[in-house]
């Protein structure tokens, strides 16, 4: 079978692979249809992988498939079960697992396609408990952005933030991949969303994704802006992703009590920020890494009432390495999608 390996540094083959052996008991063996590419397939490709890993390493963190097997004592899938996976290898035993919280797990084995072997390839076999079934009428392409994306957003908006309708939200980077999906769940709930980007071109296009403001942080301060928009009250709540660029002007941006919630540092990790104000407006700032397995399932769960990623471009997977080039020069609006 096909299999994209990473073997040093930004350097991908496409290679043959054997086939997986029949699924062991509580496993399925998956045909992948489509991977999404995020930011941790980009760090793993520059080599910034915080663990050990050994290379060659099969990439893809973010897939969805068709179940072709069932091993012994599967009963949720059968041949021809469309499902989503979660691609971290949680234990499903201790105490955060137990209670659903299973990116908290306190013995998870690596993250796929970055620690360990990804989904990049034509086949794999996989626990059944980390399969989410996709349901009917969601392509594989929209479906490829629930596993990573649509849970991360799901988890950091409702899940940490508790977003309420007829709040206001300032989420970054828009174009993202993330950042497109808070903006189209923020206003499904009926928020109102303030967001950045950083030329006009991607601005207009958040406008036409449903932002009611689009601020071009190149040209603007967008704190300064924020406050105008909001009359000097501030947002409810801050999506926050970039990272030291935007942490003290984030702050800035929120009205007393606000939440800011965060999953990345892609501009910096390190901030000096101001402790008083932290106090005295009462902010609660809440970190959100991954997401728990029912969040993908939630993510889908909006998908079929229409709340849909964008997508920016496919690529085939021989063409993966372009895809990711494509992400790490931020031209993209919305999701790059690997189809096979």
């Amino acid at each position: 079978m096909r299999a994209l390996q990473l073997v040093s540094d930004r350097e991908l083959i496409l290679t043959d692979l054997p086939e997986p052996g029949a699924p062991e008991p509580g496993e399925v063996q998956v045909s992948i249809k489509a991977l999404a590419l995020n930011h941790i397939d980009v760090w793993g490709w520059r080599g910034m992988a915080f663990a050990k890993r050994k290379m060659p390493l099969v990439v893809g963190a973010e897939a969805v498939g068709e179940v072709i097997a069932t091993g012994e004592g599967v009963t949720r899938f059968k041949p021809g079960s469309k499902v989503a996976m979660y691609g971290a290898l949680t234990c499903g035993q201790c105490k955060m697992c137990r209670q659903g919280r299973d990116n908290l797990c306190e013995e998870v084995a690596g993250v796929m396609g970055f620690h360990v072997d990804g989904f990049a390839r034509d086949k794999l076999n996989i626990k059944e408990r980390l399969c989410v079934p996709i349901p009917e009428g969601i392509s594989w392409v929209d479906a490829a952005c629930a596993p990573v994306t649509f849970s991360t957003v799901e988890h950091m908006l409702f899940d940490n933030a508790k977003l309420e309708p007829g709040e206001t939200v300032l989420v970054h980077a828009a174009g993202s991949g993330i950042g497109t999906v808070a903006i189209r769940m923020a206003k499904e709930i009926g928020c109102t969303v303030i967001t950045t980007a950083g030329d006009d071109e991607k601005c207009a296009k958040a406008l036409a994704l449903g932002a009611d403001h689009a601020i071009n942080y190149r040209t603007d301060r967008f704190e300064h802006e924020v406050r105008k928009i909001t009359k000097k009250k501030g947002v409810d709540v801050v999506f926050e992703h970039v990272g030291a660029e935007t942490w003290n002007g984030s702050l800035l941006s929120m009205k007393p009590g606000g939440r800011l919630v965060t999953c990345g540092s892609t501009s910096g990790v390190s901030v000096n920020m101001n402790l008083m104000q932290l106090f005295q407006r009462q902010y609660r700032i809440i970190g959100s890494f991954g997401a728990p397995i029912r969040a993908i399932a939630d993510g889908l769960k909006r998908m079929e009432r229409g709340v849909l990623p964008v997508i920016d471009s496919e690529f085939p997977l021989a063409d993966f390495g372009a895809g990711l080039e494509r992400l790490e020069t931020r031209r993209v609006f919305g999701k790059v999608v690997i189809t096979f």
